[in-house]
């Protein structure tokens, strides 16, 4: 049976966790042990699911000591452990971990919070997988971002995409902040056009005509974005989506299903039994999509918290380079999610009627 990859996830809050979980259902990874400073109710639940704790450091093991924590070592421990870490501290700190990485021979996975110039290389699968394999490092691209170049790359790859124009309304915190964090009764601007989406998603694909405006909406739970893009040429709007359901990462929502806003698909995930009802795809309305000549207009929904998941376990694989194929490794990587391109469609066989007819 062929070697796993051995993972350090070095930060435990709202990535960090979820790449924790969804390397622990990779059957090619392993999870060795999560790392970070703090020592409250968030990193005694890993304790609780049996994962390896360790201390980012030493003021940090002094307080899990204190709290009664069972502390399996220093993050130098941790990384002499492992072939890869997948750092998820806070955006700005992680640039501050590099050497230590390259210190113990460690490949290093970064957020979207650092800067693209930290690796020099910015990652999504669907586009540039390839150019990923067997780097030293890589830096995940944010949410927006990542759902940005997942749409316009489909339209891309089809030969569709001549220039994209996006305005983003982005969630005010993360739902587990906005005791203390966030805004209310307003929506406040970003003070630059284009928004900083833009630029980043030219630093995975520097080929991309795009430009972005956003905005910060008084709301904590996804982002909501706007397309206006030119075609390549003229096409139809079946040719449109056929080009999006291209992209596995992709699911087509439709108002007639009841999925009307950002609520609805955040409850449907609740119902479909996703962990923390976390939405790895980007949820694209089927029935707004319209297309007049050569203009796209479109818009979808992303879930700033788990749309950036896959996209880190392709990247573990990428560095590691385990696996050279982008299409295996996002499959995958989809099959242990259980990605989905349609949420609501019910399978032949289990419609009424369906069984012993």
């Amino acid at each position: 049976m062929p070697k796993k990859i051995r993972v350090a996830v070095n930060g435990y809050g709202v990535i960090g966790k979820r790449v924790a979980d969804a390397v622990r259902v990779q059957q090619d990874m392993e999870l060795v042990g999560v790392s970070d400073v703090i020592s409250d109710y968030r990193i005694k639940t890993a304790v609780t699911l049996g994962i390896s704790v360790y201390a980012s450091t030493t003021e940090g093991s002094a307080q899990m000591d204190a709290a009664g924590l069972p502390v399996a070592g220093g993050l130098h421990q941790l990384l002499d452990k492992v072939d890869v870490v997948v750092d998820c501290t806070p955006a700005k700190i992680g640039a501050g971990n590099l050497e230590r990485y390259r210190e113990h021979g460690v490949k290093a996975i970064f957020q979207g919070g650092e800067k693209h110039e930290l690796t020099g290389h910015s990652f999504v699968a669907h586009a540039n997988y390839a150019t990923a394999l067997g780097r030293e490092t890589t830096r995940v691209v944010s949410c927006n971002t990542t759902a940005t170049v997942r749409t316009l790359t489909a339209l891309k790859d089809a030969g569709l995409l001549a220039k994209a124009r996006g305005v983003l309304i982005r969630r005010a915190t993360d739902p587990w902040e906005s005791d203390h964090s966030g805004i209310m009764n307003t929506i406040v601007p970003e003070g630059r056009i284009p928004s900083h989406q833009g630029p980043d998603a030219q630093s995975v694909d520097s080929s991309l005509d795009v430009v972005t405006m956003a905005a910060k909406g008084s709301h904590t739970q996804n982002h909501m974005h706007y397309w206006t893009v030119e075609l390549s040429r003229t096409a139809d709007r079946e040719e449109v989506l056929d080009a999006l359901r291209a992209e596995s990462r992709i699911a087509l929502v439709r108002r007639a299903d009841g999925i009307v806003a950002l609520n609805s698909t955040i409850e449907l995930m609740r119902d479909l039994g996703r962990p923390r009802g976390d939405m790895y795809e980007v949820a694209l309305w089927e029935d707004i999509l319209t297309v007049q000549g050569n203009e796209l207009f479109y818009t979808y929904t992303v879930d700033n918290q788990a749309v950036v998941i896959p996209e880190n376990i392709d990247a573990i694989r990428a560095l590691a380079g385990t696996v050279t194929n982008a299409a295996e490794s996002i499959r995958r990587t989809n099959d242990a999610l259980g990605v989905r391109q349609d949420f609501t469609t019910v399978p032949e066989n289990t419609r009424t009627g369906s069984v012993g007819t």
